[in-house]
């Protein structure tokens, strides 16, 4: 006699365990109402708080130094001016073009 064990969607995964964390509804409770073995649930939360962490720590590795952070903030500024100069030349463009029309 074997058992047959019920596999669950990824996405209803996250819902429960949304259920859990945001919500704040007790494993027990979710256990019962959704019939899903409670060490189900314990083993399924461990994995996503870790894939959270896991995540955080990347972001944190993907922040800039202060080197990489001028660099970019010399290649936005350098671009806005070029922006604001197009717009300038816009302008007066429009400007001329309206006086011709009156």
């Amino acid at each position: 006699m074997t058992k047959k064990y019920k596999s669950y969607d990824p996405e209803f995964k996250l819902y429960v365990l949304k259920l859990i964390e945001l919500d704040g509804h007790k494993m027990k409770d979710i256990s019962q109402k959704l019939d899903i073995p409670y060490g189900n649930l314990k083993r399924w939360m461990r994995e996503y708080r870790d894939q959270k962490k896991k995540e955080e720590k990347e972001a944190q590795n993907q922040l800039l130094t202060a080197s990489e952070y001028k660099e970019m903030y010399e290649k936005e500024k350098k671009s806005n001016v070029e922006l604001q100069e197009e717009v300038d030349i816009l302008k007066k463009a429009m400007h001329i073009f309206n006086q011709e029309k009156k």
